[in-house]
């Protein structure tokens, strides 16, 4: 039996992220090789950096946004690589990683992207979803402000491990604390041949996005990266 199981949670795929250099099969493989018992697959979603076009039917852009997380859980299937679906929300460069909910949620909810953000938040938390603030400190070209919202986020990833100045995560971590907000890690993974080394690591297996949501609110869990 396992003493740890580690579990990478922010991670982009190629078939629905832009700025997604690997497949989803790919990154299954790359984790597996490093190490990890699991994945969550968080494409950029519509308002993000996303790959897919945004003149097909709602349907349609659902199913194409999946391709990516579900290249990875059948890749996963088939080596022993736990994979989970979340999808990383965007507003204005501000970036929500969300958790628990399906592709069958975003198929029921195809005004999604007309909703003011407090609607957003209200409604995932309303269905059982978990939002983590990706990155707040980070500085970018595609960041116009920090805007912070400790009253409406589940967590904090403290750790994004590709940051290059560690003064972000730094900061992220500090605030979390200030907040009493669960602290989390995560690689913001794009590229296969580019693990960072970031994630949680549990010391029992998840089998399921509820698990990885109940370990975080408890406190549970190691941060990699550190």
């Amino acid at each position: 039996m396992q003493s740890f199981y580690q579990y990478e949670t922010h991670l982009h795929t190629s078939e629905a992220s832009a700025c997604g250099v690997s497949s989803g099969a790919e990154m299954a493989v790359a984790h597996k090789e490093k190490g990890y018992d699991g994945v969550i697959v968080t494409d950029h979603f519509f308002n993000g950096n996303t790959a897919v076009p945004r003149d097909l039917p709602w349907a349609e852009r659902v199913e194409r946004f999946c391709l990516g997380y579900r290249h990875c859980r059948e890749t996963g299937e088939k080596i022993g690589l736990q994979v989970f679906f979340g999808w990383e929300y965007g507003y204005y460069g501000t970036e929500f990683l969300t958790y628990g909910l399906d592709e069958q949620w975003l198929l029921s909810h195809p005004d999604i992207l007309s909703w003011p953000l407090d609607e957003y938040f209200r409604r995932v938390h309303a269905d059982g979803g978990f939002i983590t603030h990706a990155h707040p400190f980070r500085q970018a070209s595609y960041i116009p402000e920090i805007r912070l919202f400790p009253d409406q986020v589940d967590a904090v990833e403290v750790i994004n491990a590709s940051h290059r100045d560690p003064l972000f995560n730094m900061q992220a971590r500090e605030y979390a604390a200030e907040q009493g907000l669960p602290a989390v890690s995560g690689s913001d993974t794009h590229n296969a041949t580019r693990l960072f080394g970031g994630g949680m690591q549990f010391d029992h297996r998840l089998n399921s996005i509820q698990d990885y949501i109940k370990a975080v609110r408890s406190g549970q869990g190691r941060l990699l990266g550190e």
